[in-house]
């Protein structure tokens, strides 16, 4: 939000569809009196003026005695609409020019334009969302498979919005209990024993859990960077096209056919990656192909992790053991493709080579697995390697809440710190109470600066201008 002076009554209008040829389009309106502003240019005036929340009427939106469009407007009536002001979605024709001429013609009629994420942030202050479903709105906009439209969905019908509440509880009756102490001590306690810490432990061990989610939530929302890395001929573009279930790149038995990446998005059992195909590794005087191999290097460089194909018909040569220990820290997969063909059982017997690998110290992040690109073997184990190497140690209870944005992990972290402070010192016993009734109190601000209880507004406006216009 960019206005300095805003005025939350006033009437805002948007198209809150595409601007492309479609069946159907949707130009959204909000605000004080938005409903009559509407039927001055509306067919049937009196019939929407009567109409009730939560009805549609039918008629002609009219520029003066020009017919715009022959339109369906549902109606939304304060409290119950999406931004708890009155509401109307004007449903019309989807043709830009149509769609364009609704919108322009409600401008001149008393609308202004909304600005990013207008909608949602009138629900946000008229009480109808907090911040971290207002957050989770955008976050479903965005997503990029349907686990972490799951993950954003859980956050929008309030789950993290319940656990803040519960921590909220916990440290709240121990304050209380604190301050029934500093008002009627007694003269043997000591602040040890003045107050019952289960109930900072269990807040403690929460915000742990939620903020250890965060790792996790952010590979759902963002997703990673992965990369097909190998000889050539190790059938890193048919592995390409069976991971995205079409073909994209071109397959070939002649070496170096793949001469530059390609990339696409592809879910690993629900996480959104961004695969790379790349230029085989080798030597070669052709300079283009030269270049294609370089920039595969350079890729590898700024991976999240590497799918290294091997040809299961020639083992593990010792390009590829090369390859393996340059890239040593990188989580990397040797996937032995072509495991339907005969294979050198010396060069690609795995215990053999996570024992050398151990050996040389350089096998910690290294994972083996065995595919047929060309039948399709071993591509679920595939999958679900690739997903557990990406999320490590941060997998979380499918149930539990998890955060959705950098601005929640810290503040969850900052009041993860101010509640161990508490413990710490209430253990200690150096200190007196109101140090920790002081802490929980900033702990308590830091979980509603999660929630938008407590906000500066520099904030709010970094939020919502991530919003489309509309939303």
């Amino acid at each position: 939000m960019t206005n300095t002076k805003y005025n939350p009554d006033e009437p805002i209008v948007a198209i809150a569809t595409a601007l492309a040829p479609s069946a159907l389009g949707i130009v959204r309106v909000s605000g004080k009196d938005c409903v009559k502003l509407i039927s001055a240019i509306f067919s049937r005036p009196n019939q929407l003026l009567k109409a009730e929340g939560n009805t549609i009427v039918y008629g002609w939106i009219c520029d003066g005695n020009e017919k715009i469009d022959e339109v369906l407007i549902s109606v939304f009536r304060a409290p119950k609409s999406f931004t708890g002001e009155e509401m109307c979605e004007i449903n019309c024709h989807g043709g830009v020019a149509v769609v364009k001429a609704v919108y322009e013609t409600l401008l001149k009629n008393g609308f202004r334009p909304a600005e990013s994420g207008e909608f949602t942030f009138r629900a946000y202050i008229n009480g109808k969302s907090d911040l971290t479903k207002a957050e989770a709105v955008r976050e479903i906009i965005d997503s990029k498979t349907n686990a972490s439209r799951s993950h954003a969905a859980g956050r929008l019908t309030g789950s993290l919005f319940k656990e803040i509440d519960f921590v909220k509880t916990l440290l709240t009756d121990t304050l209380a209990a604190i301050e029934v102490d500093i008002e009627y001590p007694e003269d043997e306690e000591t602040i040890a024993d003045s107050f019952d810490k289960a109930d900072l432990e269990k807040a403690k061990s929460n915000l742990f859990e939620l903020a250890s989610s965060w790792k996790s939530e952010k590979l759902y929302q963002d997703g990673a960077k992965v990369v097909l890395a190998g000889k050539t001929n190790a059938g890193k573009s048919s592995l390409f096209n069976v991971l995205l279930k079409e073909d994209r790149s071109i397959v070939s038995d002649i070496e170096g056919t793949t001469r530059d990446w390609i990339e696409s998005w592809v879910s690993f059992d629900g996480i959104p990656a961004r695969l790379f195909d790349t230029a085989g590794l080798r030597k070669t005087d052709d300079l283009i192909e030269a270049k294609g191999v370089e920039l595969t290097k350079d890729l590898v460089k700024d991976a999240d992790l590497i799918l290294y194909l091997v040809d299961s018909t020639k083992g593990l040569l010792d390009e590829d053991w090369i390859f393996i220990k340059e890239n040593y820290g990188i989580p990397l997969i040797v996937v032995f493709n072509k495991a339907d063909l005969a294979q050198d059982e010396k060069r690609c017997n795995i215990e053999s080579i996570k024992n050398k690998l151990k050996a040389e110290n350089s096998g910690e992040k290294t994972y083996f697995v065995r595919v047929s690109a060309k039948k399709g073997n071993g591509i679920f184990e595939l999958t679900e390697l690739v997903k557990n190497v990406l999320l490590g140690d941060s997998t979380q209870k499918s149930d539990s809440a998890g955060l959705g944005s950098t601005r929640q992990r810290d503040c969850v972290l900052n009041a993860y710190e101010s509640v161990t402070h508490a413990l710490k010192i209430a253990d200690e016993g150096s200190y007196a109470l109101d140090a920790v009734v002081q802490d929980l109190e900033d702990a308590l601000e830091n979980l509603g600066e999660v929630t938008g209880e407590v906000t500066p507004d520099d904030v709010l406006g970094s939020i919502f201008s991530h919003f489309c216009v509309g939303k």
